[in-house]
């Protein structure tokens, strides 16, 4: 299943489990500077991010390989929602066609197949950004536990990425937990939220067994932003 999949299934139920990303939107909101009148959003999901905006603009372009999650999205004049994947080189020249003020991402960047390309398509944009990662560090227990490794990148990795494709911004690096009543709980999000990226790395015997043994009732969560 491709991770674009996985969120359109669980569509309808998403804003229940996106807590974390909820407040990564908040926190990218936060550091911009002045009123941008043109935003771009990649991987604007079911538009967390423009509901949160609290002024006038002209447009909002928002970009996701979600179907289901575009659907979802607040739809208006000045709200354009294109179906397509930040991994495609051909999204980027096309996007060279408009004029934006300011570029963000949240939490989707981590899952690009090759995010120094991405991040060399947004540097070509020549924009201001404000991006959220999340980091080899989310779910670090978790991963643990299984005895496995995390399929995102470390915050060591991003912060190189960071300095040669935007040497003018800030990096800084956030952590969350989510706390859950019982362990069942914890798989449940992790299915339904779209973190795991469709990512079936454990078969259904190495899942029980992660759920018997996991020792914690939280999750945790890290996050490098990248902001202008």
């Amino acid at each position: 299943m491709k991770i674009g999949s996985e969120f359109s299934k669980y569509a309808s139920s998403y804003e229940n489990y996106n807590v974390i990303q909820q407040k990564v939107a908040t926190k990218l909101l936060s550091h911009v500077k002045g009123r941008p009148q043109s935003i771009l959003d990649l991987g604007c999901g079911r538009g967390a991010l423009v509901e949160k905006i609290d002024w006038d603009y002209q447009y909002f372009v928002g970009i996701d390989f979600a179907q289901g999650m575009l659907e979802l999205h607040p739809k208006s004049s000045k709200i354009k929602c294109i179906y397509g994947d930040f991994n495609d080189t051909a999204l980027f020249e096309h996007l060279q066609t408009y004029q934006f003020d300011y570029i963000f991402s949240a939490s989707a960047l981590q899952w690009a197949k090759d995010l120094e390309s991405v991040f060399e398509n947004i540097q070509k944009l020549q924009t201001p950004v404000s991006l959220a990662i999340f980091t080899a560090n989310t779910f670090k227990t978790l991963h643990a536990t299984a005895g496995i490794e995390s399929p995102l990148l470390d915050k060591e990795s991003l912060h190189v990425m960071q300095k040669q494709y935007f040497p003018q911004t800030y990096f800084e690096v956030m952590h969350y937990t989510l706390v859950f009543e019982k362990s069942e709980d914890i798989f449940r999000y992790i299915k339904r939220s779209g973190v795991s990226g469709s990512r079936n790395i454990l078969n259904f015997k190495e899942m029980k067994h992660l759920m018997q043994n996991y020792p914690s009732q939280s999750l945790e969560f890290e996050v490098v932003f990248i902001y202008s």
